[in-house]
């Protein structure tokens, strides 16, 4: 598998480069502005096409050094297609709402992600519901679900990403916030109407049109599963580098005499085995003669 490949007419079928309308733009946006058309500003996709690009190639080599990348996208429009790349391509999710502190403030929300564990044990094993009331199953199954909405894409995460994905930069202002705290890198889309400060890798394009948003998500997990047939391929690599080991087998050597040792003890066994029948046969002729003997010899002695 390659790096995701995409044309100027995909973007444009996908809507990428509608904007907002002139009154709700940000002027932080200016240079990523083509013109206006009926009162909505146009993006310019000569600066989306390599700016895209480059982002991709970014995740690719992150990931294939093994690297994990975070989906943000709590939007309505965005919700379903973060959470099915993110799982497509193995990777983490936020697509309900971001948590102060998900990132900076890790060690409570791993207590949060472990009552989560706690809450999915106890529903899904009926040992444990026997004892409880309707009451109280109706209510850790909320408390369940609700957790599960907020921390179920970052659940099995075990720590901080090393890149975050974002889709509309306004509504994950927070997530941004705790990512440049943490020094953590932002892949963002940003529309007419977003600011750019904060963002690492900024990708100018509609964020709200539910085409576009499948695009961009489809081609991040594409170059996340690139990167990581890329570490795969690194790793079989290092693999066949490696020199032979001579490896000493001392155990083999010392079955080799306890296996001669039995087999010849089993032989002898066998050997004595047959003399006692030998032995056994020998008496029972022996004892037949002697009574055919005394047979012949109360013959005699009666016609005497």
């Amino acid at each position: 598998m390659a790096l995701p490949e995409f044309t100027m007419r995909q973007l444009l079928e996908a809507g990428v480069h509608f904007g907002h309308h002139t009154r709700r733009w940000n002027p932080k946006m200016r240079p990523f502005i083509f013109g206006v058309r009926n009162g909505v500003h146009i993006i310019d996709l000569q600066q989306t096409v390599p700016a895209l690009n480059e982002s991709l190639k970014a995740i690719r080599d992150i990931v294939a050094n093994g690297g994990r990348i975070l989906f943000v996208g709590t939007k309505r429009q965005a919700q379903a297609k973060i959470a099915e790349s993110a799982q497509r391509c193995g990777q983490y999710y936020v697509n309900h709402r971001w948590l102060g502190g998900m990132m900076t403030n890790w060690k409570t929300i791993s207590k949060s992600i472990n009552r989560l564990r706690e809450l999915e044990d106890i529903l899904s094993n009926p040992e444990k519901m026997g004892r409880r009331t309707k009451k109280e199953i109706l209510m850790l199954t909320r408390e369940r679900d609700k957790l599960q909405l907020s921390l179920g894409g970052i659940k099995d995460m075990g720590g901080q990403p090393d890149a975050m994905f974002i889709i509309d930069t306004n509504q994950e202002d927070i997530a941004i916030a705790e990512a440049n705290k943490l020094g953590i890198p932002v892949f963002a889309i940003l529309d007419t109407n977003s600011d750019p400060e904060g963002v690492d890798y900024i990708i100018p394009g509609n964020d709200d049109a539910l085409r576009a948003i499948d695009l961009y998500c489809n081609l991040v997990a594409d170059a996340v599963l690139d990167g990581l047939q890329a570490e795969i391929a690194a790793g079989g690599k290092d693999i066949g580098k490696a020199e032979d080991v001579k490896v000493e087998l001392p155990a083999e050597k010392d079955e080799k005499p306890k296996a001669k040792k039995k087999a010849a003890k089993k032989a002898d066994d066998e050997k004595a085995e047959e003399s006692k029948e030998d032995d056994a046969e020998k008496k029972s002729d022996a004892s037949a003669e002697e009574s055919v003997e005394e047979k012949e010899d109360a013959k005699k002695a009666a016609s005497a």
